[in-house]
C-alpha cells in the first residue's frame, strides 16, 4: 500500500500507538506532536489522509483543519479529527473535516474509516 498518513497529534502515547498501527497496516507514515509548518509538511510529504488531533498544545486543530480546507492546494485532501471531547462531532462541519473519531479510539474502526476517506477522495479525482 502506497498510502501516506499524516498524523499531527501531540500527546506521544497516542502518536505512537497511530504510527504503529498505520505502519503495521501498510501505510507510510509521519507524525509531529505540532500544527505549526503544517503546510511545508504536507507538501513535503504529501499526504493522503491527515489525522489531526483537536486540542493541540499550540494550536486549535479545528483552526489547522479550516486553513487546511480553505487553502486549494491542500484542500481536498481528507482530514480526520481525533477528539476526546464528545461533543465534537458538531464541530467538524464547521471546519471541514471530513470524519472524526472519539478517543479512545478502536483499531479497526480507525483503519475503517481512513480506507473509507481514500476510497472517496479517488472517486473524486
Amino acid at each position: 500500500m502506497d498510502k501516506r498518513i499524516l498524523v499531527i497529534e501531540d500527546e506521544d502515547n497516542v502518536r505512537e500507538t497511530l504510527d504503529l498501527i498505520l505502519t503495521n497496516a501498510g501505510f507510510s507514515v509521519q507524525t509531529s506532536a505540532t500544527g505549526i509548518n503544517i503546510f511545508n509538511i504536507i507538501e513535503e510529504f504529501k499526504a493522503d489522509v491527515i489525522l489531526l488531533d483537536v486540542m493541540l498544545e499550540e494550536l486549535d486543530g479545528r483552526d489547522i483543519c479550516k486553513a487546511i480546507k480553505q487553502n486549494p492546494a491542500t484542500t481536498h485532501i481528507p482530514v480526520i479529527m481525533l477528539s476526546a471531547v464528545p461533543d465534537i462531532y458538531n464541530a467538524i462541519s464547521d471546519v471541514g473535516a471530513n470524519d472524526v473519531i472519539s478517543k479512545p479510539f478502536d483499531e479497526k474502526i480507525l483503519l475503517s474509516r481512513i480506507e473509507r476517506q481514500l476510497t472517496n477522495s479517488n472517486i473524486h479525482l
